[in-house]
């Protein structure tokens, strides 16, 4: 479904970099009046390793932090000029082609309910390596009406994936996991569930020496453990009514080691990754089930659509109700959430709302983003 507020015709991009660290997805989106945004090309590049490494540790309090924070920033600006350039060489456009360039920016802090939510970027930095214009800081108009900044993609997911026949849900499987609630009485509601792969990728990390479980196949070796799953599953974050969303401030490395040292003795590894993989999928499945009583199905999109152990997790916590990547609707799975910042680029531009006040809490609609002219 494609609803008026993408009345204007365009080419406008959107670059995420989300909280599992991993690298910046971009992709070229083409919206026209009355027809759906078409996807015309997507790329990503990999974090280096050492900026990786430094977001990471941005994340917590630390020496000359600004500093830092601004170096990355920069660094960060420059990875993404070079998937802006990517994607003109596949489009085959030039940069005049292009309306805007929408940069979420990498969020290393987010406190909304102290008033504020940071994403390091460097939008005029990027705006003259581009020469394009640039729209950034989307989170924080809507954290200073009130809200919690997040989630902002279910306005998007409303635009293309709603079906008014239908309770729809859509699952952004990344860092952290958020659902959008797409009612067939055309209201949106949206919140973050909790932890989708940050504690997962972390444990592989420390233990396989990996970046993520590829597959969810180590995951899927283990053997849940109940003890551990319910004392994660205490955590008040997961009974929080809505509006609610979370990040690394809540759950780290320093809260599973909180959690594993309520155990009687030390678990397996392995053993600790299933139950974190079940914890993903059970808590995502109980707050769908509270909030959307009459779902008739679910679309997953993020990165964590393609760990074949949680997705199988997910349908077995779901039970009747078909789970499927958002690719059966067009747009695949890892390109959903960069897709969702060109559109929002658009919003900004055109002078239109981004946010969803039933879904963050704000008090009303607002034009998100600063817009860094080329």
């Amino acid at each position: 479904m494609w609803t008026e507020a993408g009345r204007t015709d365009g080419h406008f991009i959107g670059l995420m970099s989300g909280t599992s660290l991993d690298g910046v997805d971009g992709v070229l989106l083409h919206t026209a009046a009355g027809a759906a945004p078409r996807v015309l090309a997507h790329a990503a590049r990999p974090f280096p390793d050492a900026l990786r490494q430094e977001l990471l540790a941005l994340n917590s309090s630390g020496p000359d932090e600004i500093h830092r924070g601004a170096v990355a920033a920069q660094q960060l600006a420059e990875l993404y000029a070079a998937v802006v350039a990517d994607l003109l060489r596949a489009s085959g456009l030039p940069a005049s082609a292009i309306r805007a360039v929408g940069a979420h920016g990498q969020t290393v802090r987010h406190r909304p309910e102290r008033g504020y939510t940071v994403q390091l970027n460097a939008p005029a930095l990027l705006a003259e390596r581009c020469g394009m214009t640039v729209v950034a800081d989307f989170r924080s108009r809507d954290v200073a009406a009130g809200g919690q900044g997040a989630p902002l993609v279910p306005a998007f997911h409303r635009a293309v994936f709603a079906d008014p026949g239908a309770d729809v849900a859509v699952l952004n499987l990344g860092g952290f996991a958020n659902l959008s609630l797409l009612f067939a009485d055309g209201r949106t509601l949206g919140f973050d569930t909790g932890p989708g792969n940050v504690l997962l990728d972390h444990w592989a990390q420390q233990h396989l020496g990996q970046p993520f479980d590829a597959q969810g196949a180590w995951a899927a070796g283990g053997a849940v453990l109940p003890d551990l799953l319910r004392v994660c599953l205490a955590d008040p974050y997961f009974a929080r009514p809505a509006p609610k969303s979370t990040g690394r401030d809540a759950f780290h490395a320093d809260w599973l080691s909180r959690q594993l040292a309520r155990l009687p003795q030390p678990p397996a590894p392995q053993d600790v990754q299933a139950t974190l993989a079940a914890l993903t999928a059970q808590s995502v499945a109980e707050a769908l089930q509270r909030a959307m009583p009459g779902v008739s199905r679910l679309l997953v999109c993020g990165g964590g659509a393609r760990n074949a152990d949680l997705l199988r997790r997910l349908q077995a916590a779901l039970g009747a109700v078909p789970c499927s990547l958002s690719d059966t609707q067009g747009i695949p799975a890892e390109q959903v959430e960069a897709a969702a910042f060109a559109w929002l680029a658009q919003q900004t531009l055109h002078g239109l709302p981004g946010n969803l006040p039933a879904v963050t809490g704000a008090a009303g609609p607002r034009v998100l983003g600063a817009i860094y002219p080329a």
